[in-house]
């Protein structure tokens, strides 16, 4: 396949695809033209890496999240993260992650994504990948763990979020 064939090829998965960019950078970046140059970042290491996709050895999909969640925290380190530098996820936040423009955030949403904002970079993506419905074992090849590992990682989330959401509904917080 040649350079053009390569650059269609890349394009078209990239509209297919290009979703799980924005919510990655949603979830790793603050402000809109962070977010934006986060995308950008995103998108360019992507292209670069394109010759390398190998389709026999991961789905797209798979290989975008590797990518994009490697690329965003290298920005986080980078940005000198701390899950305290992040702003509150408004309006606009809950619907690029959801993806609906129109959609009317609810508080129990807005508590959850405030939740995931204070979680550290690795249980970030794997919060991010298990809302996405990945498999276990689609999480665990994307950030390099096992699948047990997963379960183990996401059950202590659920437990921690759990907690909170109780906290809060006694609390009327």
């Amino acid at each position: 396949m040649g350079g053009k064939a390569d650059q269609q090829r890349f394009e078209a998965l990239w509209r297919e695809h290009r979703g799980i960019v924005l919510k990655v950078a949603s979830v790793y970046a603050r402000g809109a033209e962070e977010r934006l140059d986060l995308a950008q970042e995103i998108g360019a290491q992507l292209w670069r890496a394109f010759a390398g996709y190998d389709e026999r050895r991961a789905k797209f999909s798979t290989w975008l999240y590797r990518i994009a969640l490697n690329v965003a925290i290298s920005h986080l380190r980078r940005e000198g993260g701390q899950a305290g530098r992040f702003e509150s996820l408004d309006e606009g936040h809950l619907e690029t992650l959801a993806g609906e423009p129109d959609a009317e955030p609810d508080e129990r949403l807005a508590a959850l994504y405030a939740f995931i904002g204070e979680l550290d970079a690795l249980n970030r993506a794997l919060i991010l990948l298990y809302l996405e419905d990945r498999s276990y074992a689609e999480i665990a090849e994307v950030l390099g763990i096992s699948a047990g590992n997963v379960a183990t990682k996401i059950n202590r989330i659920k437990q921690k979020l759990r907690g909170r959401m109780t906290a809060a509904a006694v609390t009327g917080a």
